[in-house]
């Protein structure tokens, strides 16, 4: 077939090393003139890496990407560490994979490189999707310049603005959250005493949280602050917002947050924004994935990853349509990949969502009642802190079921 991909981010690459493996032809059609370095660090668990494994590209993914040697909690005050899970070892011992910090750039490029190592001419720069016609016996992807891009199948994983989704579903309405996020990558070598732990580092406080770790091979330091807010703003990972305030919703923090903050050449701002499930994910032939129909707030460190995840089972599933036979059998195939993925989907988003309230305990009863049993569990049974996650890190999406 034929693979039209609206969007050339994580999802869109990863969905189209997965239909090349398939030998399937495609075509990802990015909207951006060229792929720069934008954004800033994530985090690639376990059930991401076997889909990279499977798809022959963890080789490129690892090389500039750094391995964490634990999961930390803190306070984010005093950085009273609350308990420290190792997770270097522990992810191949127990997972079955590797677990990954990289910045989203080095994360694009190496799959945009794996894409056309196989093949060479599949991604169109400047091409921005605006809508779709279903034809009966294939689609028709519409770009701004009113060419028509004729294929068998598309995919929307053009983000959290889709216009894939837009058509498919009207126009969505995001719920403020009441939060607002920070985002920054500065190089450790500006930090002087105050670099982050080499760990996944979540600093707990009062109506805020801040997440660090490390960025390629050690030597960036990403940040995450995330801060209640009454105000709502653009929901735009672009979005600069101002140092004085940056300081100012961290003031009083652990040296190693105010550092960052003093050192970052740039702080991002925006505002969070939830939706509700979405009632359905394809369309004829054309199909979603990613945040384009499953929107994570960053409070599981997986909206990546189940991009990751939806490109490997949507491959999977068409595959096993055509199998079958042709035709309708195509859309059979996004069906079962819809029945599949939003169950799963909507677990990681739930507890996204708890996790919020965990990590912004106001009251000091409420904090020793929350901290206190996790203390306990980190530092007499790490087992038991590494099993809340077995249901999401040692899932694998590659194998026979």
């Amino acid at each position: 077939m034929q693979i039209l991909i609206a969007g050339g981010g994580i999802g869109g690459l990863t969905a189209a090393l997965a239909f090349l493996k398939a030998g399937h032809s495609v075509t990802v059609l990015e909207k951006a003139p060229e792929i720069a370095e934008v954004g800033a660090g994530l985090q690639i668990s376990p059930n991401g890496m076997k889909v990279l494994d499977a798809l022959g590209a963890s080789a490129r993914v690892s090389r500039d990407a750094f391995r964490p040697r634990a999961q930390e909690l803190r306070l984010g005050r005093s950085g009273a560490r609350i308990f420290s899970v190792p997770l270097r070892e522990a992810s191949q011992a127990r997972w079955r994979g590797e677990y990954l910090h990289i910045h989203r750039a080095d994360l694009v490029e190496a799959l945009k490189a794996c894409v056309t190592d196989r093949a060479p001419d599949a991604v169109r720069l400047g091409a921005t999707v605006t809508g779709y016609e279903n034809t009966g016996t294939g689609i028709v992807a519409l770009l701004s310049t009113g060419e028509r891009v004729a294929g068998d199948l598309l995919v929307g994983a053009d983000g959290i603005h889709s216009s894939v989704r837009a058509q498919m579903l009207g126009p969505d309405k995001p719920r403020f959250t009441g939060n607002v996020a920070w985002r920054a990558v500065v190089p450790v070598s500006k930090l002087g005493d105050y670099p982050p732990p080499e760990t996944a580092c979540v600093w707990a406080g009062k109506r805020r949280h801040a997440v660090t770790y490390r960025l390629r091979r050690g030597s960036l330091a990403n940040f995450v602050g995330v801060v209640e807010c009454a105000e709502s703003g653009d929901e735009s990972w672009t979005s600069v917002g101002a140092r004085e305030q940056a300081l100012k919703d961290f003031k009083g923090w652990n040296p190693v947050v105010q550092r960052i903050i003093d050192e970052a050449p740039l702080l991002l701002r925006w505002s969070l924004y939830d939706r509700p499930e979405m009632p359905k994910w394809q369309d004829g032939r054309a199909v979603l994935l990613g945040d384009a129909c499953h929107p994570m707030l960053p409070f599981m460190a997986q909206g990546a990853v189940m991009a990751i995840e939806d490109a490997y089972v949507l491959a999977k599933e068409v595959g096993r349509a055509l199998a079958k036979g042709e035709g309708a059998d195509v859309e059979a195939g996004l069906k079962a990949y819809e029945a599949i993925r939003k169950p799963r989907a909507t677990r990681v988003q739930n507890v996204a969502r708890e996790n919020a309230a965990l990590f912004h305990r106001s009251n000091p009863l409420y904090q020793l009642g929350t901290y206190g049993p996790m203390w306990v569990a980190g530092k007499y049974l790490p087992s038991v802190v590494h099993g809340r996650h077995d249901w999401l890190y040692g899932h694998d999406v590659t194998g026979p079921g």
